[in-house]
């Protein structure tokens, strides 16, 4: 019997949307009463910002591993992203982080991520707290063909306006992103005061 191959998902469909802590209080406690809880998946993260691209760093704090990740375009770029991702151990992240460095990726910004995810009518919630960003979320599908994109996009539209989160689109997230990038931080806690407080 011929075995059918398995398609890789390798194109990551995200939308994001930020959110006041209130927002992010009550989407955890729906999301832990009637979504799958995926855990947490606190992680540090070097990036290196390219005009068209975005490499990062990850240290996967929760997860007890590391990763490297090529985004083959940046955010307020579209909405689907192709990955390319390799996994070591943690123990490395450092020694990965000054590789970059020392190869002269100066374009660059770090980010504590407090985050927990979880699984809700086959989209991937990811509720977070960084400085930068202060409160958001993230919604992701991963598909294997361009073509399964607009759908993905339709469908996590859908269920984001059933919860009352409002999207932000392309040109919302370039000038978003522009500012983070030269320093700007919406975040009103730092990683230790987040911490305190215990929110997710």
């Amino acid at each position: 019997m011929k075995k059918t191959k398995k398609v890789e998902k390798n194109i990551e469909v995200e939308l994001r949307a930020t959110l006041d802590e209130k927002q992010f209080i009550d989407l955890n406690k729906f999301f832990l009463k009637n979504g799958e809880d995926l855990g947490v998946d606190n992680k540090d993260t070097h990036f290196y910002i390219f005009p068209d691209k975005l490499l990062k760093v990850t240290d996967n704090i929760s997860k007890d591993n590391a990763k490297i990740t090529l985004k083959l375009q940046k955010i307020g770029v579209g909405s689907d992203f192709e990955e390319i991702e390799v996994f070591f151990a943690r123990e490395h992240s450092n020694k990965a982080v000054r590789i970059f460095d020392e190869l002269g990726f100066k374009n660059y910004m770090y980010s504590y991520q407090s985050r927990h995810d979880y699984l809700y009518k086959g989209i991937e919630f990811a509720l977070k707290y960084t400085v930068s960003w202060g409160f958001h979320c993230e919604m992701e599908i991963m598909v294997a063909s361009k073509k399964e994109v607009a759908k993905a996009i339709k469908d996590m539209k859908k269920v984001a306006k059933e919860l009352g989160i409002n999207i932000m689109e392309n040109e919302e997230l370039k000038g978003f992103t522009a500012k983070l990038e030269n320093g700007w931080n919406r975040g009103e806690y730092s990683k230790e005061e987040y911490e305190k407080k215990k929110l997710s």
